[in-house]
């Protein structure tokens, strides 16, 4: 169907896009972005499943998630929670790819993980402790940061989660985003991934603020099963003193890295 809407030549030079995000850092909100993309080009949403999972949502070995990327065609649009390593940057940086990670405040990735495994999905490994065991809020959230290694719970300390995804960052054939800018600069993200595809191979006809608001159109969080509030900075309304130290203590400079925060002065 894009080939006949928008001609054989034009799909052929548009890239495969990925949209790649840490679990609860925006991932539901750059599919929909991509999804946008079908309205403005050659694009073709496949409706599959992250690359790196199965349709029962079981995690897929290295070698399957390899295939499923590289059987991505030309204007594909998939998504997926893929650490930066190789040989996944090798792959996702290639001519004719490109490849969107999106990233988040760690602090609110914090909330929004426990939102998660406490109220919306009962069946998260970490529901029962969270509720059952912990007695507050203040308990939940320096278990996020710290990580739990317990009998039957595995759960990784933020620093450790960031510092797999993180050389993404460090990719120049990979246009990074700030989940916060998606939501609080949109037009201004939205024309930053439209000059990264442009630079990938696609070719734009529509005037660019016409190209804005039709990916906009597609933009709906609410549409999402997981979503809960979306706000950036919302770890302010639940972070105690207490849990300020402990994650200034595990995570470092973690925040200055990232770009988030000049100094651990927060």
């Amino acid at each position: 169907m894009a080939a006949l809407r928008w001609g054989a030549s034009r799909l052929s030079q548009t890239p495969a896009v990925l949209g790649n995000a840490m679990p609860k850092s925006g991932s539901h909100l750059i599919i929909q972005v991509l999804q946008g993309l079908t309205q403005i080009g050659p694009f073709i949403n496949s409706g599959f499943p992250p690359v790196n999972r199965g349709e029962d949502n079981s995690l897929l070995g290295e070698d399957q998630v390899l295939a499923n990327i590289r059987s991505m065609r030309p204007g594909d649009i998939g998504y997926g929670y893929i650490q930066a390593r190789q040989p996944f940057i090798d792959a996702l940086t290639a001519p004719g790819r490109a490849t969107v990670f999106v990233y988040r405040d760690p602090r609110d990735m914090v909330i929004s993980h426990i939102f998660y495994a406490t109220e919306i999905h009962p069946g998260h490994n970490m529901h029962s402790y969270y509720t059952e065991i912990l007695q507050n809020m203040e308990e939940r959230i320096n278990a996020a940061i710290t990580g739990v290694d317990e009998p039957g719970l595995e759960l990784s300390g933020v620093r450790a989660k960031y510092e797999k995804y993180l050389d993404w960052l460090k990719q120049p054939a990979v246009l990074s985003l700030r989940f916060e800018d998606l939501i609080l600069k949109r037009d201004e993200a939205l024309d930053r991934l439209l000059n990264y595809l442009v630079q990938r191979g696609f070719i734009s006809e529509f005037p660019r603020p016409q190209a804005i608001e039709r990916i906009k159109s597609s933009i709906a969080p609410r549409r999402s099963g997981t979503f809960r509030k979306g706000k950036p900075g919302n770890w302010q309304e639940y972070f105690t003193p207490a849990n300020k130290a402990i994650f200034k203590r595990e995570t470092g400079d973690l925040l200055i890295r990232m770009g988030y925060e000049e100094n651990d002065r927060w």
